[in-house]
């Protein structure tokens, strides 16, 4: 997979203010308030900063926490789970494997067979519908 390789300025240029907070600093966007939370919709969603193809909207379930969960990755290659020690915590961080934008974490509570829930902020994620 080609890396995509950018300065910050570029960044900042290219994304909406909320996308650059999460996928370039690492921000975390409030519970409930994003726009694929409630989504149905079939197809798949592609990362905000690159249109990597991240997740497919048939993984999707209602977790309860107030961002889309997903128990599997479209294809695991297209992500990247790293250590994240922030905030007084250990948790395990979801990054896009073509762009490294942080899309949220991986917990081990999820319904599927892998018992993962990868929880997953919504400015990070375009859904191309079919």
């Amino acid at each position: 997979m080609e890396k995509v390789l950018k300065s910050e300025q570029e960044w900042r240029e290219e994304l909406a203010p909320d996308q650059y907070a999460v996928l370039r600093q690492a921000a975390t966007e409030p519970p409930f308030m994003g726009k694929f939370v409630d989504t149905k919709d079939d197809g798949v969603y592609t990362c905000a900063g690159c249109g990597n193809e991240l997740f497919d909207a048939g993984t999707k379930f209602e977790s309860g926490s107030g961002w889309p969960s997903f128990t599997d990755p479209k294809n695991t290659e297209n992500v990247e789970l790293r250590t994240d020690a922030s905030h007084g915590m250990v948790r395990t961080e979801v990054v896009c494997a073509r762009c490294g934008g942080h899309l949220g974490h991986v917990f081990d509570d999820g319904p599927g067979p892998s018992g993962q829930r990868f929880c997953i902020n919504s400015c990070a994620l375009d859904l191309e519908r079919r």
